[in-house]
C-alpha cells in the first residue's frame, strides 16, 4: 500500500511538472519595442503596423508591445537597455550607433544622397547590408532602415550661399560629422536635445538648425524661423535594431515570421514617411509664415563644394570604399 501511495504521490508530482513546464513553454515571447515619438509619425506607424502583423502571423507565440515618446527609454539609453535585455527592439537615429561602429556616420556625410531613391538604392545594395551587420561585434543586430527623409536648414536669416551660414549658431544632433559640416561652412555647431530645439530658436539662442520637413512642420519650428532653405543636404534615417542575444534566441520559424512582418511594417512607414515630407512641406509654405529658398543648380554647387572636405575627413573611419559605393547610388 505504502509502494502504491507512494507511487501515485510520484506520478503526480512528475504531472504538476510536466504541466508547469507546457505553460512555462506556451508562455508567448515578448518583444518590447521602444521608441521616442509620437504613434502618427512614420516610425510611429511602422511600430504599431509591426505588432498588427506579429499578432495576425504569430498569435499566441509573439507579442509585441510598442512602447512610444520615450516611455521606456530615450536614444541616448535604449542601446544599452537592450543589451541588458530590458527592451527588444527600438529604431533610434543613425548618428546614434557612432558608439558602436563609426562606419554609420556615413548617413551623416553632407549632399552624399542626392535624394531618397539614391538612399534606397544603396540602402538596398550589398554594402548597406553590410552596415546593418556591422555591430553584431558589439551585441547588436541592424534590422532595416526606417526613412523620415532629407534635411533642409532653417534659420533667422537668409542662407543662399555658403558665406551666408558664416558665424551662425546651429543646432546639430551629437555628431561629430555634422559638427564638422557646420564649421566648414564657418558656422558654429551647438549639440542640443531635440526636445529643446524650438525655445533655442524663438529665444535666438540659436540661429537655425536641420532638419527634415516632417520634424520642422510637427515641431513648429517654421513658426519662429523666417527662412527655410530647401538644401536637401542630408539624410534624416534610423535603424531598427534588436541584441544578438535576443534575436538568436528565437527559434528559427518564429523569426523568420517575425523578419517578414518587420519588412513589411518598415516598407509601409517608408511610404508614410514619403507622403508626409510632401504634405508637410506644402503645410509650412500654405502658412505663409517662412519663406522657402530654392537653390538652382549653380548655388547648389556652392554648398556641395563648401562641406564635401567632410568626406575626406572622415574617410578612415568609415572606408572609402563605402563612401564611393554610396556616392554611385547617385547614377
Amino acid at each position: 500500500m505504502f509502494r502504491k501511495i507512494t507511487t501515485l504521490v510520484a506520478a503526480a508530482a512528475l504531472s504538476s511538472l510536466l504541466a508547469a513546464g507546457a505553460a512555462v513553454a506556451s508562455d508567448p515571447i515578448t518583444i518590447k519595442f521602444s521608441h521616442v515619438v509620437a504613434e502618427n509619425t512614420a516610425k510611429g506607424k511602422m511600430a504599431n503596423k509591426f505588432k498588427e502583423l506579429v499578432a495576425e502571423r504569430l498569435a499566441g507565440k509573439v507579442e509585441v508591445e510598442v512602447f512610444p515618446n520615450s516611455q521606456l527609454f530615450g536614444d541616448n539609453k535604449v542601446l544599452e537597455a537592450m543589451l541588458l535585455g530590458d527592451v527588444q527592439m527600438s529604431a533610434p537615429a543613425l548618428s546614434k550607433f557612432s558608439r558602436y561602429t563609426k562606419q554609420l556616420q556615413i548617413f551623416d556625410l553632407p549632399f552624399l544622397f542626392k535624394d531618397m531613391a539614391a538612399v534606397e538604392k544603396f540602402q538596398s545594395s550589398d554594402k548597406g547590408i553590410e552596415l546593418l551587420t556591422s555591430l553584431q561585434k558589439k551585441g547588436l543586430v541592424g534590422l532595416g532602415y526606417l526613412h523620415n527623409g532629407l534635411k533642409q536648414l532653417s534659420s533667422s536669416t537668409p542662407l543662399r550661399v555658403p558665406a551666408d551660414a558664416k558665424g551662425l549658431k546651429f543646432r546639430i544632433m551629437s555628431s561629430d560629422v555634422l559638427a564638422a559640416q557646420f564649421h566648414a561652412v564657418k558656422a558654429t555647431p551647438l549639440k542640443k536635445p531635440f526636445s529643446e530645439v524650438f525655445t533655442l530658436l524663438q529665444t535666438k539662442a540659436i540661429d537655425g538648425q536641420e532638419n527634415t520637413w516632417s520634424n520642422i512642420y510637427s515641431k513648429k519650428f517654421f513658426e519662429v524661423q523666417p527662412y527655410i532653405t530647401e538644401s536637401n543636404h542630408g539624410l534624416l534615417d534610423y535603424m531598427v535594431v534588436t541584441s544578438k542575444e535576443f534575436w538568436t534566441s528565437v527559434p528559427d520559424a518564429e523569426r523568420e515570421i517575425i523578419k517578414k512582418a518587420l519588412d513589411e511594417a518598415i516598407a509601409f512607414g517608408n511610404e508614410v514617411a514619403a507622403q508626409k515630407s510632401v504634405d508637410d512641406r506644402q503645410k509650412i509654405i500654405d502658412s505663409k509664415r517662412t519663406e522657402i529658398i530654392e537653390l538652382d543648380d549653380a548655388t547648389r554647387s556652392q554648398w556641395v563644394e563648401a562641406m564635401k572636405p567632410v568626406w575626406e575627413e572622415f574617410e578612415k573611419e568609415i572606408g572609402k570604399d563605402m563612401i564611393d559605393a554610396a556616392y554611385k547610388s547617385n547614377m
